[in-house]
């Protein structure tokens, strides 16, 4: 492992995060629209400002064209601002937020939105070893010793994209009319569910409990969904867990899919992934049921 003195001196940081989306909006496309440039930003500004907990101690220098990918190149200048980010990365937080924030933003619904992210800190893929954070600050932080990187300043247009978010969120400008009027903006630490606003907390046992007992043979299917954003589920997984527990029923199959969720994912195993993924399942009633929503009459 490497040691770190982030105490002594200043220094900078650097990291690109590369994304892809698909089938329904392109995120390199759509900043490439002057209409849609805006909504582009906005939804990754807020994704860091989850993700590095807060507005400061970073700045977005650049948005690159890297076809088919869109390369957001960010400059910390506070370590623990990085050390945020990059646990946050690690955990899936961020790939999380940016689905969030972006299908709220750009009005599309979660079961259309697929996303690829990869952060490199130059010639470093830090996907390889997230594992080991104390080696990811090591290749993104450039202390002022080492003269000329990561130093340059951000990008004019990026400039003007920032000053229009400030503005918009003092209240001096509307919202550009290159969307739908968005609904009001949910906190990070929440969900929105049926119009209704959710602690978005860690799962606890009774979540485990109600979603065995209510899931039957629908349990693939939402295995599926939360695979998509944890990598613990992807590949033969599922089928690896049906046959493994094929005798001890659909309870316990429910039970082993959620347990190894939670289990691969940490803190970052929240209430509102498994609610989104129930209702990419159209399970909407079994999520009413999680969430404790009594039933209209």
């Amino acid at each position: 492992m490497v040691a770190l003195s982030v105490e002594v001196g200043p220094w900078t940081g650097c990291a690109v995060l590369f994304l892809r989306s698909c089938p329904a909006v392109n995120l390199l496309s759509l900043y490439k629209d002057q209409q849609g440039k805006f909504s582009v930003f906005k939804v990754l500004k807020l994704t860091l400002t989850d993700s590095a907990g807060g507005l400061e101690g970073y700045e977005i220098l650049k948005l690159h064209d890297a076809d088919p990918l869109l390369g957001v190149e960010v400059k910390f200048v506070d370590v623990a601002a990085c050390r945020r980010f990059l646990q946050s990365y690690g955990s899936g937080a961020v790939q999380q937020s940016l689905s969030q924030h972006t299908c709220r933003l750009l009005h599309i619904p979660q079961q259309e939105l697929a996303l690829e992210t990869q952060l490199k800190a130059g010639t470093h893929t830090l996907d390889f070893c997230l594992d080991d954070l104390e080696l990811c600050l090591s290749q993104a932080i450039l202390h002022q010793s080492i003269p000329d990187r990561c130093s340059r300043l951000r990008d004019d247009e990026i400039a003007e994209l920032d000053q229009q978010l400030q503005s918009q969120a003092l209240g001096h400008i509307p919202q550009p009319p290159t969307l739908t009027q968005e609904e009001p903006p949910v906190p990070s630490n929440c969900f929105l569910f049926q119009k209704r606003v959710f602690e978005d907390r860690m799962l606890a046992a009774g979540d485990l409990q109600r979603f065995s007992n209510g899931v039957g043979r629908d349990w693939r299917k939402v295995g599926r969904a939360l695979g998509k954003n944890c990598r613990a589920l992807k590949g033969p997984a599922i089928d690896n867990l049906a046959y493994e527990y094929e005798r001890e029923g659909l309870y316990e199959q429910a039970y082993q899919l959620l347990s190894r969720f939670i289990q691969a994912e940490g803190r970052a195993a929240r209430l509102g992934r498994l609610v989104r993924a129930l209702e990419d399942s159209k399970l909407t009633s079994l999520a009413e049921n999680i969430l404790d929503i009594q039933p209209r009459d």
